[in-house]
């Protein structure tokens, strides 16, 4: 079994074509795959090219605990680079579609930053989904692991919680109840055990049907943004590409940045851009690991509990 690997700023996947495959990926098989210790190695699986009706290209997303994934903005540009890679495309745009719908992408800099379309964030609940009334889910509570959180809803294909931490004195809360800006400034530093502790229980929570990716966001200006990832299936990561879509979409929403942002992510620094109509426009770069081939045998083991 053939495989490509790629990081897009630390968050790394395997691209497999499925024309290499003696038959489709099973959820075990995803799982040892995408295993440190027993396996290759990886935030997931980029399934693809595959046909598609509504797009030249067809892709589908597995995390690494098997299930799939509607969209991923850094699986997105690994894809279109392995694409540009294979000579499948060129320096025009083109168009990929994933369970999270169709996107548009674009190759530049010798095949190292890659620009895409994401699509329009929506913040309706019915849309994520979350439970409840009919609503924009905007700086609602949640109790998880004897907290309670501020956060905000989204969607830009798949669901995302962004849990709004602290602000710093740069950034134009004064629009807020002094509470509101007294229980921010409250909030500790975001950080990676916070991310770890927290986020897998809003993950779980019942709020989110579909489970939930989770970003803890922190504002540090007009045009910058920090947050820590818990990603639905894959656990903490390095950087995200539908998490900064979705945590530069909130903090635009919420009047606390304008519509050019730069996301720090532990990994490094994606930019995104946001239309009238919370239409997304991500640009960051991909690097290209290794290539090489699976062997059969792993598959004759069992994962440790």
């Amino acid at each position: 079994m053939k495989f490509w690997k790629y990081h897009a700023l630390g968050n790394d996947y395997l691209v497999i074509d499925p024309k290499n495959l003696p038959s489709a990926l099973a959820t075990e098989q995803v799982k040892m795959i995408c295993h440190r210790n027993f396996g290759v190695g990886s935030d997931g699986i980029l399934l693809g090219p595959l046909p598609s009706q509504k797009a030249p290209f067809g892709l589908r997303i597995f995390n690494p605990d098997g299930s799939e994934a509607e969209k991923s903005g850094n699986g997105l540009r690994i894809f279109s680079r392995f694409l540009w890679d294979q000579a499948l495309v060129g320096k025009d745009e083109f168009a990929i579609e994933t369970a999270g719908g169709v996107v548009k992408a674009t190759v530049f800099d010798g095949g190292n930053m890659v620009r895409v379309e994401m699509g329009k964030v929506s913040f309706s609940s019915d849309r994520i989904p979350i439970t409840g009334p009919k609503r924009e889910v905007l700086n609602e509570k949640i109790s998880v692991g004897g907290r309670e959180f501020t956060f905000c809803a989204a969607t830009i294909g798949n669901p995302h919680c962004v849990v709004v931490g602290g602000v710093t004195p740069c950034a134009p809360d004064s629009t807020l109840p002094e509470t509101a800006r007294a229980e921010r400034r409250a909030l500790p530093e975001i950080s990676e055990a916070m991310a770890k502790e927290f986020g897998p229980l809003m993950e779980m929570h019942p709020n989110f049907p579909n489970r939930t990716n989770v970003q803890f966001l922190k504002v540090r200006d007009r045009a910058n943004i920090q947050i820590e990832i818990w990603e639905r299936g894959a656990g903490y990561t390095l950087a995200s590409g539908s998490s900064s879509s979705a945590a530069a979409a909130v903090a635009h929403k919420l009047g606390l940045c304008d519509r050019k942002i730069s996301v720090h992510m532990p990994g490094g620094i994606i930019a995104i851009e946001i239309g009238d109509d919370f239409a997304i426009r991500m640009t960051g770069g991909v690097t290209k690991v290794s290539e090489g081939v699976i062997s059969s045998e792993i598959f004759g083991e069992k994962l440790p509990a």
